[in-house]
């Protein structure tokens, strides 16, 4: 995932997925086994084919099922602690999926930041990244960083502004001098580049922000993220944090996984209130229309009836869901839907 601060068992909880997901899949992939703790004091070790019902349920199910205690992992052995590294600016997002399609061929992580703020031509232009773990990384490598910064301050209101926003992208978007860049980097910058800053969340301000995934099926990807795009460059309410990623087509064994063959999109939006959960909600629409998902692991606001169309495997849970454990998230979305 984004950060190295997840839990192994959150990492099964959510079936999260990295920038190798078009290459390995979700994590749930790579699990072969677990005891899974219920809520009646009973201790079940899961496989694939012992409790299976209760493996595959437990993977992307949110914690429903019980406590993970310990987890076997099948692991990926690298030749060093180091990325070969290549950023790519492009200038609008048909140049993305052109990337995604070139490198997805030869690089086992691809990732892209876009702007949000543009329209027009400039509408979707980013940095891609793409790597492969590094086996010559000669005699003097980057080291990974020693050092944290913390955000200093808890303003009453956000600083995230249509200003401010505009003025960082295009910082961002302009921070190298070439079109591409190679480079040799250190793997904690490359996977968790939000890592370095402590309590980045603070210049959100005191209301805080919303969290916001989404995948657009393959057949819709490219007019789907086209139009997600341009509502949030109409809005004023862009995200400084906009993460856009092309999934593969490996089958987790989750019932409520979240990747799908398409593009992915993950925002974070200051909260103001009545004016960003209405921006959420047009979202929600074109990817309710192209046949999308919201990811359950960031939500705060889903509709019951968008996660029952989404997440069809969701009345398979209920056998499953240990009687002990709920949570917010899961009333609300298992609601009745007329």
């Amino acid at each position: 995932p984004g950060t190295q601060y997840a839990t192994l068992g959150g990492a099964i909880a959510n079936d999260v997925h990295g920038k190798n997901h078009h290459r390995a899949g979700t994590f749930g992939r790579h699990v072969r086994r677990f005891e899974l703790l219920r809520s009646d004091g009973s201790r079940l070790e899961c496989t694939p084919v012992e409790n299976a019902g209760l493996f595959n349920a437990t993977i992307a199910g949110l914690g429903l099922t019980g406590i993970v205690t310990w987890a076997e992992i099948q692991l990926q052995a690298v030749a060093s602690a180091y990325i070969d590294q290549e950023t790519i600016r492009f200038g609008k997002l048909e140049e993305f999926f052109e990337l995604a399609r070139e490198s997805d061929i030869d690089f086992e992580h691809t990732v892209a930041w876009v702007d949000c703020a543009p329209s027009g031509d400039d509408l979707g232009r980013g940095l891609f990244t793409r790597g492969n773990h590094a086996k010559d990384i000669g005699s003097d490598p980057p080291k990974a960083p020693s050092r944290r910064v913390s955000f200093p301050v808890d303003p009453p209101f956000t600083l995230v502004n249509s200003w401010t926003l505009r003025a960082f992208n295009e910082l961002y978007y302009r921070r190298q001098r070439a079109d591409r860049v190679q480079s040799l980097q250190h793997y904690e910058p490359f996977f968790y580049p939000l890592d370095t800053i402590n309590a980045w969340n603070r210049v959100y301000g005191s209301k805080g922000f919303l969290q916001y995934q989404c995948v657009i099926p393959e057949a819709e990807m490219e007019d789907g993220m086209r139009e997600i795009l341009s509502r949030i460059g109409r809005s004023g309410m862009g995200s400084f944090l906009a993460v856009l990623k092309v999934f593969g087509n490996q089958p987790s064994p989750g019932l409520l996984s979240f990747p799908m063959p398409g593009a992915t999109l993950a925002l974070d939006f200051a909260n103001l209130g009545k004016r960003t959960f209405e921006l959420l909600d047009t979202l929600d629409d074109v990817t309710r229309a192209a046949g999308g998902r919201i990811y359950a692991a960031k939500d705060a606001r889903m509709s019951a009836a968008d996660f029952q169309a989404a997440y069809p495997a969701w009345r398979d849970m209920l056998e499953h869901a240990d009687p002990g454990v709920s949570s917010s998230f899961w009333r609300r979305v298992t609601e009745t839907v007329a």
